[in-house]
């Protein structure tokens, strides 16, 4: 199962204002394990960031001037998340933000590219009603060390939301390992139907052999030897015999 963890920074907080995406950043996860595959850029928004964004993120106009547009790397995106499921801590913003700029370049919503969404916000509110929920106090929460982000960015992000979806949803794995392996044992099994099974049976010398070894483990063991006890014991020690035991 492929899953892109993906997170964005932005000039301001409302794209009907005509706020635009300055950072993008998506990272890969297959069955729940890093693949160390990631989608990375600086994107030159084309307008000054409001104050209180630059204050969260840091990203200056004069650093973002050379930066490329968002239609410059649109496809590089469509294909890293094409067919996965994206997860995103409060996803209607990002998504919101994301499909802005796609319409801005007359191509289809988001979700016509990636198999589903999934909100992490959204998830960690149903695990923790009534508690802060963002991303820093998840990561207090599941402890995940976070000492890094100064300011918010948004590969460094991915990356701990990435740490924060796999603790928060840890039961899965079980799952997910059963899921993996169950058709290999039972494609493994119905091999099993073909197979011819070879019985050997004891020869009669064998079973004169078998019969005397009972009869040193009985005198060793002060009569004691399983196989050799009376009716239920005799019982048992013919059933051993016959199967060559």
């Amino acid at each position: 199962m492929r899953q892109i963890v993906l997170d964005t920074e932005t000039t301001g907080l409302e794209h009907k204002l005509g706020h635009r995406i300055v950072e993008i950043a998506a990272v890969e996860l297959c069955n729940r394990q890093f693949t160390g595959n990631h989608f990375h850029y600086y994107l030159n928004p084309e307008r000054e960031s409001d104050e209180g964004a630059l204050q969260v993120h840091g990203l200056t106009t004069e650093f973002l001037k050379d930066k490329p547009r968002f239609h410059e790397i649109s496809k590089e995106l469509l294909n890293f998340i094409c067919d996965a499921e994206l997860i995103i801590h409060n996803a209607p913003f990002d998504v919101g933000f994301l499909n802005h700029e796609l319409g801005l370049i007359n191509l289809k919503t988001l979700s016509n590219y990636c198999l589903s969404i999934t909100d992490t916000l959204k998830l960690a509110k149903e695990f923790h009603p009534g508690k802060r929920n963002n991303l820093d106090a998840l990561c207090e929460r599941y402890s995940i060390d976070n000492s890094k982000r100064t300011l918010h960015g948004a590969l460094l992000d991915a990356e701990l939301l990435a740490e924060v979806y796999l603790a928060m949803t840890r039961g899965q794995e079980s799952l997910l390992i059963e899921l993996e392996y169950v058709e290999p044992i039972q494609q493994a099994l119905s091999k099993l139907d073909n197979v011819n099974i070879r019985i050997i049976e004891a020869t009669a010398e064998e079973r004169v052999q078998h019969s005397v070894i009972l009869e040193n483990i009985s005198r060793e063991s002060n009569n004691n030897c399983l196989w050799s006890r009376s009716e239920t014991g005799d019982s048992i020690g013919a059933k051993s015999k016959r199967r060559g035991n």
